[in-house]
């Protein structure tokens, strides 16, 4: 249990069908739509500059650079990797039958490769690194996914969790939709953009994929108690999947979190502790009591390997969407980074099991300029990143210690993406354009990923001829704050006609179709 601490120490310094039209979807099973496919931007070489530092030990450091951090698509390994980097398998497939945790063979690490067991831990014993579930897959098959349950449990060979997980009291996430937004392209001069809408989750945001994943993990290690710390989205679902469940949760938030957010966990009547700090203060805080409480599983501390598993199903449903095939671009917000490294490793996986074409894919990432340590150190050239403290109204995106930075700057490097950031304003302009075009209305992190989209195309770093997909990651009713202002109901008019036609005359005149 020594780990734990240590490491919070060191974390503080598819093919396409039939149809007329080539973007209309021939069929609409569980989770599934066909999209076009236009051509691919060959994406540049970057080269990292001058490294500051490192907090890691020098031969985890040594490691990662003969062997790098994450693998990749085979198709011109040269391009957007950093020098000497040499992709690792993601996988072997197997014949074995599946085991308490599926087919999750081993925990190994993410720096040194070291292995280990699967079990209740989240750190390296020999160099303090992060720990990952690897994977003896079986052989799969497009149908027989598809047959399978209308949620992420139809991915379950894919996850670290038992082989009847399907049928265990859970929230069911995922199969949310994959929304093609023509009107949003065409403001933007996009051919095609699709946008991958998380608020269909059971607590609105993509957080009950990773939690429903976690919770599978920590009832077969045996823990009793579910809990994090969160900044609000993650703090919901593991409140509602305890309840689910019937056992006790105990989520831990920064004091200043929006009042939304506060009331939908408090719904649920586990415990809730507000922390005077940031998130980073209140994780620190998670990180002592995971140390202290045996048999208390904080999803995103000690069942951290299992929990950002759940990740990749928002890759597997976008590929299957899409006809079984990846999309060119994808543009992903990051907060701690798990979340995008993730639906590369899915894309990784399906590539290596036959079940979409290896073609290229580049990967960009979007942060809120109050708290964009990733963006830093992608502009500077790093491959560490220095943290920062938090000054955005995007506060699940507020994480100035991202614990997978360094393996968001492997991601976007390797496929020839970029991360970049925008301020607050621009992030509520994004939310109100993606309301206004597309009938979606996204949290503050779904306005930093339209946004950064809109600055990337505008820096002719993302190609507007090819296949987009941007995550909205949770749902705008959750931060009504950031666009309370200007949103008011008008001001009221008598109930007759007379009245209502002077109001009408009042307004501008409607846009041209």
């Amino acid at each position: 249990m020594l780990l734990a601490g240590l490491a919070a120490s060191c974390a503080e310094a598819r093919s396409a069908g039939p149809g007329d039209d080539p973007l209309e979807p021939p069929h609409r099973d569980a989770c599934c739509l066909l999209a076009w496919r236009p051509a691919v931007l060959k994406p540049a070489v970057l080269v990292r500059g001058t490294t500051p530092w490192n907090p890691r030990t020098a031969a985890a450091s040594e490691a990662r650079a003969t062997a790098g951090a994450n693998s990749g698509p085979a198709a011109d390994p040269a391009a957007g990797t950093d020098e000497g980097e040499r992709p690792r398998p993601v996988s072997t497939t197997t014949t074995k039958n599946p085991s308490r945790f599926g087919f999750a063979s081993h925990l190994a690490c993410r720096e040194c490769g070291a292995t280990t067991g699967l079990g209740g831990t989240h750190v390296c014993a020999g160099c303090f690194g992060p720990l990952e579930v690897a994977y003896d897959l079986p052989e799969l098959t497009r149908s027989g996914i598809e047959s399978g349950p209308p949620n992420i449990w139809r991915y379950a060979s894919l996850l670290p969790v038992p082989p009847g997980v399907a049928a265990s009291p859970n929230t069911e996430p995922g199969c949310t939709r994959l929304l093609r937004a023509d009107q949003l392209a065409r403001e933007l001069g996009m051919a095609a953009l699709w946008v991958k809408d998380e608020r269909g989750n059971p607590t609105h945001s993509f957080k009950d994929r990773v939690v429903a994943v976690a919770l599978a993990a920590a009832v077969e290690m045996g823990y009793k108690v579910l809990a994090c710390p969160s900044t609000g989205n993650l703090a919901n679902a593991v409140a509602a999947a305890a309840a689910r469940a019937g056992i006790r949760s105990v989520v831990l938030i920064p004091a200043d979190l929006e009042p939304q957010k506060i009331a939908a966990t408090a719904v649920y009547g586990g415990t809730m502790v507000a922390v005077d700090g940031t998130y980073d203060d209140v994780n620190r805080l998670a990180s002592e009591l995971a140390d202290e409480r045996e048999d208390w599983a904080f999803v995103n501390v000690n069942v951290r390997p299992y929990y950002a598993e759940g990740s990749k199903t928002i890759g597997y449903e976008i590929a299957e969407q899409l006809g079984w095939r990846l999309p060119e671009q994808i543009v992903v917000p990051v907060a701690s980074g798990a979340q995008l490294v993730k639906i590369d490793k899915a894309f990784r996986e399906l590539i290596e099991l036959g079940l979409v074409a290896d073609t290229r894919y580049r990967v960009f990432g979007a942060q809120a300029a109050g708290c964009a340590p990733v963006v830093a150190a992608f502009e500077a050239g790093y491959d560490v990143v220095q943290p920062v403290r938090p000054a955005t109204i995007a506060k699940s995106l507020a994480i100035g210690n991202p614990a997978d930075g360094p393996y968001v700057l492997d991601v976007v490097r390797r496929t020839g993406g970029a991360v970049a950031d925008v301020g607050d304003p621009e992030l509520v302009s994004a939310i109100r354009l993606l309301a206004r075009t597309e009938g979606i209305f996204a949290e503050t992190a779904g306005g930093v990923t339209l946004g950064v989209l809109r600055r990337l195309l505008a820096q002719g770093l993302l190609d507007p001829g090819a296949e987009t997909v941007i995550i909205n990651s949770g749902d705008g009713l959750k931060t009504l704050d950031a666009v309370a202002d200007g949103s008011g109901a008008p001001p009221a008019i008598r109930p007759t006609l007379a009245a209502f036609r002077l109001f009408e005359e009042s307004l501008p005149a409607p846009d041209s179709p």
